[in-house]
């Protein structure tokens, strides 16, 4: 192997290096920069009543026991 392509490998290395850190810095910062959870949510909605008819017939049952 020629100095040249060691010194070419040695940069790569380097690059590769330097890359993998500023990688890693930026997802630590994602990871303290997002919300915090509170662990419970709150929804409020409004529901609007169904208007209901009168019924057909209307039927009685009788149940007698023992």
């Amino acid at each position: 192997m020629s100095g040249r392509e060691r010194i070419g490998r040695v940069f790569l290395v380097v690059v590769g290096l330097a890359l993998a850190f500023v990688l890693g810095v930026a997802f630590a910062r994602t990871l303290d920069e997002r919300p915090k959870s509170s662990g419970t949510e709150t929804i409020v909605r409004t529901l609007e009543p169904i208007v209901q008819e009168a019924p057909v017939r209307t039927v009685t049952v009788t149940v007698t026991g023992p």
